[in-house]
């Protein structure tokens, strides 16, 4: 990479040819406040006006987000030109911005506050009129409000770059203008997926995941039996709410403090995900020895990709698996054979899922799901539980989930949070089924990393599988048409819709360029890969790392189901999809 020479504020600087100017100013330690850029800093809007330096020879204030670096160029941030003009700019978002911090479920995570410290922004500087607010509470993942939104454009680039469907623009004109689905619909009312990418990179509360915590809290007032159980991307990233540097693992001390929160078990999702691979290994190789259905075979753990599969390619329902994802397979099972076994009646239950995931909401409102689960929390309503109950992270032990036959996981159970997961944790089972014999690497690297699509060639005793991953609907997209029109080379492929897997699902804890400490400036680059890393070193750390292994999968099989595939599994454990469905129940 070609190097240029800058100045900033009279310094000397070398940076990389490329950078933005607020790209390179962060590396040489400088800190431009900004409300629309993201993602590594980068930005394609320009549109908050917060940015902006003195750069010498321009004619006026520029905007450091969207202006490259170049040889010789010299740079002042700290003029009283450019810091009037971005305090001004900062109050005047705030003019129309409804300011009932309190009671603002983004409090703490404000990106808005942040700035407004930064730059000295005076709140009531401008008074006037503000915009006519819209508040969308109609779809069970999501909700949106107009009132705390800054127009940066952060959620519209978000939804286009990892989704490619671009849900949400720019509505209206002057001072009119909101981000919404087109004509203002309700996310109920468009083809949303739910999967809260845009949540996760809104600098405000303008879009936030519908809590269900009031309904946790009366079930515990009612007497219920609340049960919880945790996906095992939850564990990567939970520790980051609490300021542990991302990549810290969390499993032990979310095990102490959901115990301390009084559920009556906590149980882990990966047992759910070992009995999802039992089913989809199973049904794979119907498919491919019986000819059951057609191949590929496309995984369906992921309630937001379901989503964008039912409205966009419906044609390609009959490649999908059957399987219920893990948590709704595990919800199923405590409902029954958890309740037979203790003597409880099923309406006595009340389920609780930890996820890392909005889409998941969605999904246990889905018809076919015969109230499995009760409520979904995300990873970030979890660490509000946690802070609420006055639990001292720091201080926690380190304990392990309750085993009421229930509990035993393995290795492959747990990777199922990041992308390539599930494909591994089949093809390890599946291998077994096909050979009689173990795969002696265990480890299928040919599926792992964060690339956006990934294929490859997996030898069965001479007999090549071709099999492919990937994650974002962006991404899925060349492989679903190829899917639909007849052309796809693969026996399987898993489909994940957030970038990176469930690591990055739009439940977990927000990751923003102003709210990252200073002292790891390339976090934005690799916090996936550091989530990624505690799963990987979790399922080494296992004496079993194969789900047709796990005893108590086994011991539910012979005691409760039969096998993979029987009626009561398929009554239980599978489910169904529509082409363009009602996909959101009416209130």
């Amino acid at each position: 990479m070609a190097l240029v020479n800058i100045k900033i504020d009279g310094q000397a600087f070398q940076v990389e040819e490329g950078l933005t100017i607020l790209e390179a100013a962060k590396k040489c330690g400088f800190n431009i406040p900004s409300l629309c850029a993201f993602n590594h800093g980068k930005c394609s809007l320009a549109s908050c006006r917060v940015c902006l330096v003195e750069v010498k020879g321009a004619r006026g204030l520029c905007a450091s987000c969207v202006y490259p670096v170049s040889e010789g160029m010299e740079i002042t941030i700290s003029s009283q030109k450019a810091t009037e003009a971005r305090r001004a700019s900062v109050e005047l978002i705030l003019s129309n911005h409804e300011k009932n911090c309190l009671q603002c479920p983004k409090n703490g995570h404000c990106e808005l506050l942040k700035v407004a410290e930064m730059v000295g922004a005076r709140d009531q500087k401008y008074v006037g009129d503000m915009t006519k607010a819209t508040v969308d509470e109609l779809a069970p993942g999501l909700i949106r409000n107009t009132a705390k939104c800054i127009l940066c454009g952060r959620c519209i680039e978000r939804c286009k770059e990892a989704q490619g469907i671009s849900i949400l623009g720019f509505e209206n004109r002057g001072f009119e203008t909101i981000v919404a689905p087109i004509q203002n619909r309700s996310f109920a009312e468009s083809p949303c997926l739910q999967c809260g990418q845009c949540v996760n990179v809104c600098p405000t509360g303008a879009l936030m995941e519908h809590s269900e915590i009031d309904k946790v809290d009366a079930a515990f007032k009612a007497g219920k039996y609340v049960i919880v159980q945790t996906a095992p991307a939850v564990r990567s990233a939970i520790a980051e709410e609490f300021g542990e540097k991302i990549g810290t693992p969390g499993t032990g001390k979310m095990v102490a403090a959901l115990h301390r929160l009084g559920f009556y078990r906590v149980f882990d999702t990966n047992f759910g995900a070992d009995l999802t691979i039992m089913e989809e290994a199973h049904e794979l190789l119907e498919r491919i020895t019986k000819k059951t259905a057609p191949l590929p075979q496309i995984t369906s753990c992921s309630p937001g990709w379901i989503n964008y599969l039912e409205y966009f390619y419906p044609e390609v329902i009959p490649h999908v698996s059957t399987c219920k994802s893990p948590h709704m397979m595990m919800g199923a099972i405590i409902k029954t054979y958890f309740a037979k076994l203790h003597n409880i009646d099923p309406k006595d239950i009340f389920n609780v899922s930890i996820m890392p995931c909005t889409a998941k909401k969605y999904e246990r409102s889905r018809s076919q799901m015969p109230n499995d689960i009760d409520a979904v929390l995300t990873t970030r309503e979890l660490a509000k539980l946690i802070k609420r109950a006055g639990i001292n992270w720091q201080r926690l032990p380190e304990e392990e989930f309750d085993n009421d036959l229930l509990g035993e996981y393995t290795g492959a159970g747990v990777i199922f949070g990041v992308t390539g997961g599930v494909m591994e944790a089949a093809l390890r089972t599946a291998y077994y089924w096909l050979t009689g014999k173990e795969f002696e690497k265990i480890e299928f690297h040919e599926v792992r990393g964060l690339e956006a699509v990934k294929e490859a060639d997996i030898n069965v005793e001479g007999t090549i599988v071709k099999v492919a991953v990937t994650s974002g609907m962006k991404n899925a997209k060349p492989l679903l048409d190829a899917v639909k029109a007849g052309k796809s080379p693969y026996a399987f492929i898993e489909i994940m819709c957030c970038p990176g897997g469930c690591i990055n699902g739009g439940g977990q804890p927000y990751v923003h360029p102003t709210l990252l400490p200073n002292e790891d400036d390339d976090i934005l680059d690799t916090y996936r890969a550091k989530r990624a890393s505690v799963l990987y070193k979790e399922d080494e750390k296992q004496v079993i790392r194969q789900s047709h292994n796990n005893e108590d999968i086994k011991r539910l099989y012979k005691e409760f189901l039969g096998k993979p595939g029987s009626e009561l599994a398929e009554e239980l454990l599978h489910t169904s999809y529509d082409a363009h469905r009602e996909r959101f129940p009416k209130k």
